[in-house]
Formats: structure tokens, sequence, C-alpha cells
């Protein structure tokens, strides 16, 4: 009996995941970070620090723990069939702006990690249906030799 209630209690936790049609795009953006944020978990195996850290105007749509790697992660939710796919639409503007706020991040870190990097990820969406996630890993944002400032 407490299999078949786990297994129904997974079936109702997924219809409650499907996008509803005629959504807004907040609602959309933010069906989109769920899913991104569950493929971290379940998926990667990443552990979750932050989702949504603000700077002054920046924003951090996730920051996860990969191991001993700290990890930045913008999602982008697109419509399936969209022209400009998630990973593309992170242009070079975005990514300054992507920039700054890890930095920002890291500089409040009182030991920042040796390691970080910066994921996308894309979820495509379709309405009454549950999304495609895409990862990207280690997409170049930082210069090769960048490293966090250390508090002294």
């Amino acid at each position: 009996m407490k299999l078949f209630n786990r297994l129904k209690q997974g079936i109702l936790s997924c219809r409650s995941r499907l996008l509803p049609s005629g959504s807004t795009r907040a609602e959309r953006g933010r069906h989109g970070e769920d899913l991104a944020e569950s493929y971290c978990r379940r998926e990667l195996g990443y552990r979750v620090v932050a989702r949504n850290w603000r700077s002054k105007n920046d924003e951090l749509d996730l920051i996860c723990m990969d191991g001993e790697v700290l990890v930045f992660i913008e999602v982008r939710s697109r419509a399936a069939g969209a022209l400009v796919s998630g990973y593309a639409s992170v242009n070079a503007r975005k990514k300054k702006v992507l920039q700054r706020a890890c930095k920002s991040y890291l500089k409040r870190l009182q030991n920042p990690p040796k390691h970080f990097r910066f994921d996308i990820i894309d979820v495509s969406l379709v309405a009454g249906e549950l999304g495609e996630v895409r990862h990207y890993a280690n997409v170049p944002l930082f210069h090769k030799h960048y490293s966090p400032p250390t508090v002294s």
C-alpha cells in the first residue's frame, strides 16, 4: 500500500509541474527554473546553494555545488520551436551582466572556492507538457586566468 501511495504522489506531483496553457512570461520563467532546479538536484547530483540571488540589478538564477566546484547557472526558458535557442540567447551583453553578478557573489564569500564555472540550462516548453531540459556545462564566461579575490 505504501508503494502505491508513493507512486500516486509521484504522478500527482508530475501533473502539478506541467506548464498550464495561457501562462504568463513570468510563470513560464518560474516553471523553467523549477524544472532546472529539479534537474540539477536529481539528474546531476548538485546541491543548490541559492536561487534567484540578487546584487543590485543583477540576478543569478541558480548557484549550485558540484562536489567542490561552485556552479553559476543561467536558466533560459523558450517555447519549443523558438527561432533562437536558450543557449544562443545568452549573448555578449548578457554574459557581461552575468560575469558582474558572479564576481559580486564571489566577493561576498569569506572563503571563495578554488574552482567555479558557468553553465546554461536551456528549457524547451510546451503548454500542457513537462518540458525538455538541456544542460551546457562549463560555458566560457571568465578569462581563463581569473581567480576570485581573497578576503584579508
